[in-house]
C-alpha cells in the first residue's frame, strides 16, 4: 500500500525546550481529522531559546513524526534570547547557546545536573549554584578547525560535517588565534592549497590545530595534511617565516602527516618546522609540557576552579595516601601529590603516563607513582604493589567510567571519594553503583567550563558510611 504523502505546511510555533544538543524543540499537534486524533510533530531546530516564537515550513508535515528543519523567520523573541547577537552567525557549530543570555544558560544547565540526578534517586538538595565565568568569551587555550574543499577553514555547520563554515572570528577563540587562522588561510590561498574533500579523500590540508598557554604564553601551531612536509619544502619554508614573523610568541609549529581516511586530527608522522614539539603551560602554579596530542583542560580559568574544588573536598594533608584514577598528564595528580604524602596515577594512555611522570619531575615532586593500565585492571595492581589510599579521585571521559569500573571502585573501598565529571548523565548513572556499596553523596559542584554549550562539569565528593560492610 502506497504511503499517503500530505501538503507542506507553513507553521508558527514556539519553541518549548532544548534537547541535549542545544536544540530547539516543538512538539506540535495538528488539528484532528473528522473521527480521530490530532497527529503528533516533533520539530527540533538550530539558533533558538525556548520562547522564540518562528515560521516554519515542513513538507509532508502529516505525513511524519519528527521533522529536523531550519526557521523561516523569527517572529518573536523569547525571554531568554540576546538580541544583540546576529542570527546568522552560529551557521557553524559549537556553541549551540549563544543567543542566550549567560544567566539563563547557568539555569539551564544546574536543572540539567538537577533533572539527572534526581532522575536515578538523589537528593537534589546535594546539587549548589552553578559556578559560572566572570567573562565567559575567548576561554579557550585550544582550537581545532577543519579545511573545507572549497578554501574555508572553520567549523562544520550544524547538523552537516561536509560543509565548512569559514570562521571569520570567534567567542571562544583568543584574538590571537583568530589572526593565526587569517594567516595559514592566505598562506593557503596565496599557494592554492586545496582542502581535504571527505567525498573524493583528494587534497592537501585536513586540519588546523592551535595552542596557547594563557599563563606562559607560548603559541603552538599544528597543520594536518595528507603530505609531508618534506616533499613540499618551499611551502612549508613559506608558513614557517610567515608564523614566526608574525608571532613572536611562536614556540611549535608542527607539520603532521594524516592520510588516514576518518575525520581525526590522527599522526602518521611528525615534521617540527620550528621552535620544539611541545609548549609550557601553567595551573595552579604547576608546570606542564603540553603536545600536541595532550589532553588538557581547555579552560584554564574554570580547571583551576575545579583543582580548587576537587583538593577542598578531598581535605588532602600530609598524612594521607591519594589516587588519581583516569590520571591524565597530571592535572589534579600533580597539585594533590604536593600537599599529601604519596599519590598514585593510572592512565590507559602510556604517552600520557609518560608526560605525567616528566611533570612531576620538573615540578620537584619525587612521592609519585605512575602506571599504565586500565581502570579495573590498575586498581587491583595497584592495592598489591602500592598499597591502600585513603582518597581516590576518578575524572573519567565523556562517557563515565561504567558499571564494571564504579564496582570496582566500591570493592577498592577509600573513605572518600572525588568523583570529576564532564557529563551530568554519565555522572548519575556511575554514582548509582556506588550506593551498594555504602557510599552516600555529600555534595555535588556544577562548573561551567564551556560557555555557550551544552556541556558542564561538576565535582562530587562521596563518604562510605560509618555503618556499611566492606
Amino acid at each position: 500500500m502506497k504511503k499517503e504523502i500530505y501538503p507542506t505546511e507553513v507553521l508558527d510555533v514556539t519553541i518549548d525546550r532544548l534537547d541535549e544538543k542545544g536544540r530547539g524543540v516543538v512538539s506540535y499537534v495538528h488539528a484532528p481529522d473528522k473521527g480521530s486524533n490530532g497527529k503528533h510533530l516533533k520539530i527540533i531546530m538550530n539558533n533558538v531559546v525556548p520562547g522564540d516564537k518562528v515560521r516554519v515550513t515542513i513538507d509532508n508535515a502529516k505525513g511524519r513524526k519528527t521533522a529536523v528543519v531550519e526557521f523561516d523567520e523569527l517572529l518573536a523573541p523569547g525571554p531568554s534570547r540576546i538580541s544583540e547577537v546576529n542570527i546568522t552567525v552560529n551557521e557553524a557549530g559549537g556553541t549551540p547557546l549563544q543567543f542566550m543570555k549567560y544567566e539563563d544558560q547557568l539555569k539551564l544547565k544546574q536543572e540539567l545536573v538537577q533533572g539527572y540526578l534526581v532522575e536515578k534517586g538523589f537528593d537534589v538538595e546535594k546539587v549548589q549554584p552553578i559556578i559560572g565565568m566572570e567573562n565567559p568569551y575567548r576561554y579557550r587555550n585550544k582550537m581545532e578547525l577543519t579545511f573545507g574543499s572549497d578554501g574555508a577553514l572553520g567549523m562544520h555547520r550544524q547538523g552537516n560535517f561536509r560543509e565548512i563554515i569559514d570562521m571569520e572570528d570567534s567567542m571562544l577563540a583568543p584574538e590571537e588565534m583568530v589572526k593565526v587562522k587569517d594567516a595559514v588561510s592566505q598562506w593557503q590561498k596565496d599557494h592554492t592549497l586545496r582542502g581535504y574533500d571527505k567525498d573524493s579523500k583528494e587534497g592537501l590540508l585536513r586540519n588546523l590545530m592551535m595552542r596557547k598557554s594563557f599563563a606562559t604564553e607560548e603559541l603552538m601551531v599544528v597543520i594536518f595534511a595528507t603530505e609531508r612536509a618534506e616533499d613540499l619544502p618551499e611551502v612549508a619554508a613559506d608558513l614557517t617565516n610567515r608564523l614566526s614573523g608574525q608571532f613572536e610568541n611562536l614556540a611549535s609549529l608542527i607539520w603532521v602527516l594524516n592520510r588516514n581516511v576518518a575525520d581525526s586530527t590522527q599522526s602518521e608522522e611528525e615534521t617540527v618546522l620550528f621552535g620544539r614539539d611541545y609548549i609550557y603551560d601553567q595551573l595552579k602554579g604547576f608546570n606542564y609540557r603540553i603536545w600536541h596530542d595532550t589532553f588538557f583542560q581547555a579552560n584554564p580559568v574554570q580547571a583551576e576552579k575545579l583543582v580548587d574544588l576537587a583538593l577542598g573536598y578531598a581535605e588532602v594533608d600530609a598524612s594521607m595516601r591519594t589516587l588519581d584514577l583516569f590520571c591524565g598528564v597530571g592535572t589534579f595528580s600533580l597539585p594533590m601529590a604536593a600537599r599529601s604524602k604519596e599519590l598514585a596515577g593510572i592512565e590507559i594512555v602510556e604517552s600520557s603516563i609518560q608526560s605525567a611522570r616528566r611533570n612531576a619531575v620538573d615540578n620537584g615532586l619525587d612521592n609519585t607513582y605512575f602506571m599504565v593500565s586500565d581502570a579495573r585492571s590498575g586498581l587491583k595492581t595497584l592495592k598489591e604493589e602500592w598499597g591502600q589510599p585513603d582518597l581516590l579521585l576518578l575524572d573519567p571521559p565523556r562517557s563515565g567510567a561504567g558499571g564494571k569500573v564504579m564496582r570496582s571502585i566500591g570493592r577498592f573501598g577509600t573513605e572518600k571519594i572525588v568523583y570529576v565529571s564532564c557529563n551530568p548523565k554519565s555522572l548519575a548513572e556511575d554514582l548509582v553503583w556506588l550506593r551498594d556499596f555504602g557510599y552516600e553523596l555529600q555534595v555535588v559542584q556544577p562548573v561551567d567550563q564551556f560557555p555557550h554549550t551544552m556541556h558542564v562539569e561538576t565535582v562530587s565528593l562521596l563518604v562510605k558510611s560509618s555503618d556499611s560492610e566492606d
